[in-house]
């Protein structure tokens, strides 16, 4: 089965309790993994959590179905988490979904989140028609979708927000809903709600536990870096270790400008021009006009061959500063530093 973005907004898609293969794909490498998370804290009993790299299960197809029917090391439930790039879970998939048909026994979830795939990729069809599978894209989300969702957050804590302050929110997590569920848990905390028991929260309320904006934070960073402006790359640099910004939360926030790029590259073909489209069709491609100017100089600098390298590298920095947490300051500044003098190559 399908599900749509929408979908998850709302919470979890209908069916989702049938379904033990999950395939969830599209530029929004954050919005697919807040997907999987729903899915998780939803399974009656998710159990132990294990991880395994799209690269291992290419290596090794037969992994995937000897994990899921492995017994827990204390016979607990368990389920598998996934990260892809691209179809490098297939086979694999494939395999698992062949000895399940054949009588082989009971398997644990499955959730995959695969980055530069689509609902048009080989391992989504294997799945998407099936009753025991699901398949969802997620797209870079707009400030007002992600509002939505914050709002949605703050429901279930017993947050009552008041004002604009679910848009501020969203701005300030870089219309991340992980960084965002992050801002709201801290939020409930602090105003000591519970959904037996709602507050209100104020602008004031989240001005003492809330992250920098991202206009304040994460943005001028983001536009060094994509314009290739090397001369402010030190200085936005030192910015970000003085205001502590989060490493994780400033990639994601490059992540989504590069697929967003990739977008617009796709939309206009070789030889468009942002002129030739409408305010909807902009809109629609998230550019608005505080950031048009920006967004048409790193046009420039990002034919779609660029983009192609680029988006993998940025998937290997992610890993990378997942599994080295205490150096992740250090291995951002180069990163960025790499990829800005990329940007500035002609």
């Amino acid at each position: 089965m399908k599900a749509t973005q929408r979908d998850f907004a709302r919470g979890l898609p209908s069916g989702a309790a049938n379904c033990s293969i999950f395939f969830f794909c599209g530029p929004d490498e954050a919005g697919a993994s807040a997907a999987a998370t729903k899915i998780i804290e939803g399974l009656p009993d998710a159990g132990e959590r294990i991880e395994i790299s799209g690269g291992d299960l290419k290596r090794d197809p037969a992994m995937l179905g000897d994990e899921a029917r492995s017994g827990s090391l204390f016979g607990d439930k368990r389920h598998l988490f996934v990260r892809a790039n691209g179809d490098e879970a297939h086979d694999a998939v494939k395999a698992l979904i062949e000895t399940t048909d054949a009588g082989a026994g009971e398997a644990a979830p499955v959730l995959i989140v695969a980055t530069s795939a689509t609902d048009k990729a080989r391992t989504a069809k294997l799945i998407e028609k099936r009753k025991d599978g699901m398949v969802a894209m997620f797209w870079p989300p707009d400030l007002s979708s992600v509002a939505v969702s914050v709002r949605a957050m703050a429901d279930a804590a017993g947050l009552r927000l008041g004002g604009d302050l679910a848009e501020r929110i969203a701005r300030a997590a870089g219309l991340d809903v992980r960084l965002a569920q992050s801002e709201v848990t801290k939020l409930a905390l602090y105003c000591g709600a519970d959904p037996l028991e709602p507050k209100t929260a104020s602008i004031e309320d989240y001005a003492e536990i809330g992250a920098a904006t991202e206009e304040d934070g994460f943005q001028p960073l983001v536009n060094a870096v994509m314009g290739g402006e090397l001369p402010r790359i030190d200085r936005e640099i030192r910015r970000m270790r003085e205001l502590g910004l989060n490493p994780v939360g400033l990639l994601l926030a490059i992540e989504r400008r590069a697929a967003q790029l990739a977008q617009i590259t796709a939309k206009l073909g070789p030889r468009g021009s942002l002129d030739n489209l409408g305010k909807g069709e902009k809109a629609q491609l998230g550019i608005f006009w505080r950031e048009e100017r920006d967004i048409r100089q790193q046009l420039t600098k990002w034919h779609a061959r660029k983009l192609d390298r680029l988006i993998p590298r940025l998937i290997e920095m992610h890993r990378s500063l997942l599994s080295n947490s205490q150096a992740a300051e250090m291995l951002l500044a180069q990163g960025l530093a790499e990829i800005a003098r990329f940007a500035a190559k002609r």
